[in-house]
């Protein structure tokens, strides 16, 4: 079953071109069901049926996990019994008649305005990490992308005449994003004094070999720290923070879909809550008969 497994992820790995932390969720969710499997004396995936998903279901409701995580490791498991029929190492699917549980509608967390100016002001420094920080900040912010995404840019993604940048995002699918004036001169500040001019990868570390998503997460909490800003904030929060401020400022959603490179608007439209929630706030406080 381990064997399975790992062809699995390699699929994900080489076909889907999943991020080293979603590969890591799949792995240790569907672990967790073939650990089931074996102290259920079910020695191969041909033998799983409908009731035995509905026991490893029953397992985790009482191992006290969230509703949100549980749905998470159904979808896990339904993908590669997916997986396996699909490539014929299994005859049929049980997972199919599997439901997700619903899990409640958590809206993402993002940064103000000041905030996110507070954070991209602290970077101030002329060496050539201090450029990168502010570089990558200012980008981060100012198009949206995902932190794979930004560690896998390359210079020649890079048009500074155009004021775009040539995003590859999940799936291996290539999207073209505008970059603001801020984000584009960071660049051209960080790009004239990093070292290892050969390499292709545009964020390097200390060593001048390629940043890692890792990397990019110890720089934001770093600035958190400094900007005093008590919450919790990661590379995709400021890719929350721009799909707000975007819709709030007007922007369609079909485009700010497209910028985000969200193959279903339904994914986009959570921002949309965010926004609406503004404008009952604005209605409350100045309508006169909102009470």
């Amino acid at each position: 079953m381990k064997k399975l497994l790992n062809k699995f992820l390699e699929y994900l790995t080489h076909q889907k071109n999943y991020s080293y932390h979603t590969l890591k969720s799949y792995r240790e969710d569907i672990e967790q069901f073939i650990d089931f499997l074996k102290k259920k004396k079910i020695s191969s995936f041909e033998k799983v049926d409908y009731y035995t998903f509905l026991e490893f279901l029953s397992f985790l409701k009482n191992e006290n996990y969230s509703e949100t995580t549980i749905s998470r490791k159904v979808a896990s498991i339904k993908s590669f019994f997916k997986f396996l029929t699909g490539r014929n190492f299994i005859n049929s699917n049980p997972a199919l008649l599997i439901s997700s549980p619903k899990t409640p509608e958590r809206l993402p967390e993002f940064l103000s305005v000041e905030e996110v100016e507070k954070i991209l002001n602290i970077p101030a420094g002329k060496n050539w990490t201090s450029l990168r920080d502010k570089a990558i900040l200012e980008l981060l912010y100012s198009t949206g992308i995902r932190v794979g995404e930004l560690v896998s840019l390359e210079i020649r993604d890079i048009n500074f005449i155009e004021e775009i940048i040539k995003v590859r995002g999940k799936g291996k699918k290539e999207r073209i994003v505008p970059v603001g004036k801020p984000a584009l001169n960071a660049l051209i500040d960080y790009i004239e004094k990093r070292p290892n001019k050969k390499e292709k990868k545009l964020f390097l570390n200390k060593y001048g070999k390629p940043l890692t998503e890792r990397s990019v997460e110890r720089i934001i909490e770093k600035y958190r720290k400094i900007s005093g800003i008590d919450k919790k904030i990661t590379p995709h929060t400021f890719r929350h923070s721009f799909a707000t401020h975007m819709l709030d400022r007007g922007a369609d959603l079909r485009t700010v879909q497209e910028l985000l490179g969200h193959e279903r608007i339904t994914t986009t439209q959570i921002y949309t809550h965010l926004t609406v929630e503004k404008l009952k706030e604005f209605y409350n406080k100045t309508h006169p008969r909102a009470h």
